[in-house]
């Protein structure tokens, strides 16, 4: 099986079927929660009573951590899906250190709120370290997204996905275990 066919499998049930991946799924988790705890940390400043938005931040980025050690798991059973050596996993590598940063900051974050118990608006320091953080994520998430849109990492196979621009209605594929992950190649279809 060469290398991009692998990288387009799942190595164990728990990274989702084929064409499915976990790992996308459970993002959304973490990068929600943490982008509302920003939006929340911003508001104590402006609010009147500001104790209820530095509470529910911190509730958030507990939540977004939680969420970021599920979306890890299913995202290391992806990383080992990827060849060594290949610029495809190179940029799995960079991803992964920049998510495990990102949540390390954010478990300081909520380590530096729990020991500061002043009521009032979120810190210059917290605020300061989540929006660092939330923007560290997002170039992370750039990364997430040419993995998938550019070196196919967990995405169906071309043959696959062209089964919903056909005219006719035909039932989703999944390609049988005899048949090489992603369905027949390019090259065997005569196609450049």
């Amino acid at each position: 099986m060469d290398a991009l066919r692998q990288a387009k499998r799942p190595v164990s049930a728990l990274a989702g079927p084929y064409g499915h991946p976990l790992h996308p799924l459970l993002v959304t988790v973490p990068i929600g929660a943490w982008t509302c705890s920003l939006v929340f940390d911003v508001a104590s400043h402006l609010a009147g009573d500001p104790a209820f938005l530095a509470k529910g931040s911190l509730w958030l980025i507990g939540i977004g951590v939680a969420g970021a050690l599920a979306a890890a798991s299913a995202g290391f059973l992806d990383l080992l899906a990827i060849a060594p050596g290949t610029p495809a996993f190179r940029t799995a590598l960079v991803h992964m250190t920049l998510n495990l940063t990102v949540t390390l900051a954010y478990v300081a974050g909520f380590g530096w709120r729990m020991g500061d118990d002043r009521p009032g608006a979120v810190g210059a320091g917290p605020l300061a370290l989540s929006a660092v953080a939330l923007a560290v994520l997002a170039v992370s998430g750039f990364l997430g997204g040419r993995l998938a849109y550019r070196y196919g990492v967990r995405v169906a196979d071309e043959s696959v996905q062209a089964e919903g621009f056909a005219a006719s209605a035909a039932p989703a594929h999944e390609p049988p275990a005899d048949e090489p992950a992603g369905g027949r190649s390019t090259e065997q279809e005569g196609s450049p």
